[in-house]
C-alpha cells in the first residue's frame, strides 16, 4: 500500500495515477471527504486527514509499504513559519508511529541554502524527516514549469511575458510535473533515501516567451517586473508579508537557490514546448 498525501494537487495526484498505472495499490489521503468519489472509483483506498492531525495521519500511514509526504503550500507564512512547523510535528509523529518501510518526501530546489526566504520551509520539514529512524528521500524539484500558468493570459492577451526572474537572458534549471510524478513514484517503488535533485530543462524568460509565441501564433516579449515594485505588488494581491517571496525570488536571480550537487542531478525528459502545450 501507498499513502499518497496531496492526492488532489496535480503533482500528488500524478503520483498516485503513476502507481495505479503500475498496478500498485494507493491510499489516497484527503482532507476534503467530497474529493474521495473519484480516487475511489479508480480503486483507491481513502483515508481523510489534515495535515496538522497526527492521529488521524498515523490511521492514514498505517500499514502502508511506503507514504509520500507533500506539505501544504504556504506562500504567506508568518515570521518564524509556525505554520509549516505544525504541520511537520504531526507528520512526524505520524510517521514514528505507523513505521512505513519508506517515506518520499516532495522539497525543492535550494532546501539547503542557509539564507532565509519562503523554501526555508520546505528546509525545514528536510531536517525533521531526515532525523527519522526510516528511510527519507527528499525529493528536490526545479522551479516548476507549470508556474508558467500565471502568464498565460498575458502571453495570449498583450503578447507579453512579465518575469520575476531575472536576467531575463540567463536560463535556469526548471522541472515539469511529469518528471517529478515519475521521479517521485520510482522513488516510492524502492529503496533509496537521500537527497535527489531534479530537472527537465534550463529555461531562461526569453526562451519561454519564444516558447509561447510559437504556440500562440503571434510575438511575445519578456519584460522584467521591476524589483522596486515586488513588495507593493505582491501586497496588492493579499499578501501580508512579501519579504520571504522576495528572497526566494532574489535566491534564484543571484544563484544561491540551486542544486546542491549539480554533478548528480537527476535528468527529466519533458520539454517546456510539452508543459506550455498542455497549459495552453
Amino acid at each position: 500500500m501507498y499513502a499518497i498525501t496531496g492526492v488532489t494537487g496535480k503533482v500528488g495526484g500524478a503520483v498516485a495515477r503513476t502507481l495505479l498505472a503500475a498496478g500498485r495499490p494507493v491510499r489516497a489521503v484527503l482532507r476534503d471527504a467530497n474529493k474521495a468519489k473519484g480516487w475511489a472509483d479508480q480503486g483507491c483506498d481513502i483515508a481523510l486527514a489534515e495535515m496538522t492531525d497526527a492521529a488521524a495521519l498515523t490511521a492514514a500511514f498505517n500499514g502502508a509499504e511506503a507514504v509520500f509526504i507533500l506539505p501544504p503550500p504556504i506562500f504567506d507564512p508568518a515570521p518564524g513559519f509556525p505554520e509549516i512547523r505544525t504541520v511537520i510535528a504531526a507528520v512526524t509523529a505520524a510517521l514514528a508511529a505507523a513505521r512505513p518501510a519508506r517515506v518520499v518526501h516532495l522539497s525543492t530546489v535550494g532546501a539547503q541554502a542557509t539564507q532565509p526566504n519562503l523554501l526555508s520551509q520546505q528546509g525545514l520539514v528536510e531536517q525533521a524527516l531526515l532525523a527519522l529512524p526510516l528511510p527519507v528521500s527528499s525529493l528536490r524539484p526545479a522551479w516548476f514549469m507549470e508556474n508558467f500558468a500565471w502568464d498565460m493570459a498575458s502571453a495570449r492577451e498583450e503578447g507579453v511575458l512579465p518575469s520575476f526572474l531575472q536576467p531575463l537572458d540567463r536560463a535556469i534549471p526548471m522541472a515539469a510535473t511529469a518528471d517529478i510524478a515519475g521521479t517521485a513514484a520510482a522513488l516510492l517503488m524502492q529503496s533509496k533515501d537521500g537527497v535527489v535533485e531534479l530537472m527537465s530543462a534550463a529555461v531562461s524568460p526569453r526562451s519561454a516567451a519564444a516558447t509561447f509565441a510559437k504556440i500562440l501564433g503571434r510575438d511575445v516579449t519578456a519584460r522584467a517586473v521591476s524589483r522596486e515594485t515586488w513588495g507593493t505588488l505582491f501586497k496588492g494581491q493579499g499578501m501580508r508579508d512579501p519579504v520571504p517571496r522576495i528572497q526566494m525570488l532574489d535566491g534564484f536571480n543571484e544563484g544561491w537557490l540551486t542544486f546542491e550537487d549539480p554533478a548528480r542531478v537527476v535528468q527529466g525528459s519533458t520539454t517546456l514546448e510539452t508543459v506550455l502545450r498542455g497549459l495552453v
